[in-house]
This record gives structure tokens, sequence and C-alpha cells, in this order.
């Protein structure tokens, strides 16, 4: 079972979502992520290893979409054993 802590989805140029990624890499290296949009917040402090996966997709139903996804994926200590992602 998966339950969405977190989630938004907008439009922007390239150079803006490259900035954003920017920053999202450098706070992972010091160890916390924390996101924002509106009134929703999350932090998470993915651990010093934890799995990176990166997918390229293409949909076909109806107009032809292509997305790149990138996840962070750890075990949650303390006896959750739903994995937390960064997308």
């Amino acid at each position: 079972m998966e339950e969405v802590l977190f989630e938004t989805e907008t439009v922007h140029d390239r150079g803006e979502i490259a900035d954003y990624l920017e920053q999202v890499a450098d706070n992972l290296r010091h160890g916390t992520v924390t996101l924002v949009s509106g009134g929703d917040e999350i932090t998470v402090e993915p651990p010093e290893k934890a799995t990176f996966e990166v997918k390229v997709e293409r949909e076909t139903n109806g107009d032809e979409e292509m997305s790149v996804e990138f996840e962070v994926e750890w075990d949650v200590d303390g006896g959750d054993d739903q994995p937390l992602s960064v997308e």
C-alpha cells in the first residue's frame, strides 16, 4: 500500500526545473530536503545510502507524452515497512 504524503505538478521552463533539481541536490548533500507548495510542506531526511532510480517513459494513450522520473527510496526505521520516496 502506498500513501502519498506530498504531491505537486506545475508547468515551468527548463531553467526553472533545473534550479529546483539543483536545490534538491544541494539539500540532499546536507541530509535534509524540505518541499513546499502552497500550504503543503514536508521535510525528509534520507539516510547516507539510499536507492536511486531513473525512469524514462512514453505514454501513447491519446497524445504522446514523454517523462523522466527520479526517485530516491529508503526503508524507514521504526517498524514502518512503507518506503518514502522523493520524486
